[in-house]
């Protein structure tokens, strides 16, 4: 049988584990036979946009962007591009490219016709670049607002647009609030996911994000989709988690069948810089993101 090739090269039995293994397989072949089959590639198809946002921090929205990511690379093969789009660049601590020195998304806010060559940057990890971001996206944006002269919100839109044609999917990690970098965020995505945590203030900040969402959807990108919510750090063992859950899947927002168990090797794969699925590939929380990922490319009828 025929394994992905990319993660192929990268695994064995002797790393994963055969009941892990297994359970790989079950999730990525059908995936990839299918698209062999089909002919499908998404380079041949608009490369594909995800916001992930939540107003809330400490939800694992970072996490999440860089696990996505890398899975949708290295494991799923697809070209993928890496936008931080958050001050404080913490997805590019995670992957090893933060710098104070280089150029990054600030450049794309502020430049009427940014490089992108020279702003996108190679990760360690096959088909999977990044565009970085630090503090200096914090000015950037204010001076994007006190700009009149130029359009403010598809700055971002029009720059992802002139490496389309290279990448399959890009992700974009946002920072946890509205302004005007997040907004482009949105104007440039075709989808939105959410990332939350099961706790008092699950849904804090929740309806105000969903109503910008569907602001932007009626005023600047008709194509945006909010495809649900993704529930982090879940505790099968703490009742107020399953409970939680539980509500939060029959009330007003889309939620994910996945959800993200909690587990300690999240944390130490940051101190490490590495992707969890990387850094602890048995780990639940890594099986989980496998798993969540697949659920994506079934919404987007890839898989």
């Amino acid at each position: 049988m025929i394994l992905c090739g990319t993660l192929a090269s990268h695994w064995s039995m002797a790393h994963l584990g055969a009941n892990v293994w297994l359970n790989i397989r079950i999730l990525i072949i059908p995936a990839t036979e299918e698209r062999r089959q089909k002919g499908v590639h998404m380079s041949e198809k608009k490369m594909r946009i995800l916001s992930i946002i939540n107003l809330k921090g400490g939800v694992a929205k970072t996490i999440t962007s860089v696990v996505f990511a890398y899975i949708l690379a290295v494991v799923f093969g697809y070209r993928v591009l890496l936008v931080d789009n958050d001050k404080q660049g913490d997805a590019s601590r995670q992957l090893r490219r933060r710098s104070t020195d280089r150029k990054g998304i600030e450049e794309i806010m502020l430049s009427r016709k940014a490089d992108m060559k020279r702003l996108i940057q190679k990760t360690e990890y096959e088909n999977l670049d990044i565009i970085t971001a630090n503090m200096k996206l914090l000015k950037a944006n204010l001076e994007v607002m006190l700009d009149q002269q130029r359009p403010q919100q598809n700055r971002l839109e029009k720059a992802l647009a002139s490496v389309a044609g290279e990448y399959d999917f890009c992700i974009i990690d946002n920072a946890p609030d509205i302004n005007i970098s997040t907004i482009n965020a949105l104007v440039a995505s075709d989808d939105v996911i959410v990332p939350l945590e099961i706790d008092d203030n699950t849904t804090e900040g929740l309806p105000e994000l969903v109503e910008q969402v569907e602001n932007v959807k009626e005023d600047l990108n008709e194509h945006l989709t909010f495809r649900g919510c993704l529930v982090t750090k879940f505790d099968g063992q703490n009742e107020a988690h399953v409970q939680g859950e539980e509500l939060l899947r029959v009330g007003e927002y889309p939620v994910f069948d996945s959800h993200i168990r909690v587990s300690k090797k999240v944390s130490e794969s940051t101190f490490n810089r590495e992707p969890v699925f990387l850094y602890s590939r048995r780990s639940a929380a890594s099986m989980d993101y496998l798993k969540a990922v697949k659920e994506y490319l079934e919404m987007l009828g890839i898989m």
